[in-house]
């Protein structure tokens, strides 16, 4: 198991990204009340036949040639179960995959959020040709980063540059910060 949520969030997106998928949504949204951490991914890859996706859950299962096992989806299942949230999976070939988990944070074994800044600052200047859009919402607060509407204003400049990756971290965190 990874030691906490934001890691999680960094091993699926590594799974869209495996994918092709050229848009990777992240919405990390928290209700105080309930005390409720809902975490979403959705893609626009390959997506996952009928059989794919009744086989994602076992950690014996895996499209992987490297090893074995995939136990990212296991584990992130049965981290949001364990705190008697739920887990779920939607995909269709060619349409690509929605991974939910939902998290009672009061939980005694709800492991922590972790520096899901850092995660998102690491997949959005590590991945130059896949687009993100990342929500970040505490009860009615929120904010969204949407690198198609940097690529807008900043054109051909990469997300890796000191500086913008520099501006990305700082606009993460002071966002978080306000909200």
């Amino acid at each position: 198991m990874l030691p906490e949520i934001s890691l999680n969030i960094l091993d699926i997106a590594q799974n869209s990204i495996s994918a092709d998928a050229s848009l990777i949504q992240i919405y990390v949204e928290t209700d105080s009340d309930p005390d409720l951490l809902t975490v979403t991914i959705t893609d626009n890859g390959k997506g996952m036949t009928e059989e794919m996706l009744t086989a994602v859950t076992d950690p014996f299962f895996t499209t992987r040639t490297t090893r074995n096992v995939g136990l990212g989806i296991p584990f992130f299942r049965q981290e949001a179960e364990c705190t008697g949230g739920d887990f779920s999976v939607d995909s269709a070939p060619g349409k690509g995959t929605s991974v939910t988990a939902r998290f009672h944070t009061a939980h005694i074994d709800c492991m922590p959020l972790g520096d899901v800044n850092a995660t998102i600052h690491t997949l959005v200047t590590m991945n130059p040709g896949i687009d993100f859009v990342y929500k970040r919402r505490i009860d009615d607060r929120s904010f969204t980063l949407d690198t198609r509407q940097m690529r807008e204003i900043l054109g051909d400049v990469p997300f890796d540059l000191p500086e913008v990756s520099s501006f990305i971290r700082e606009y993460l965190e002071e966002n978080e910060t306000e909200i």
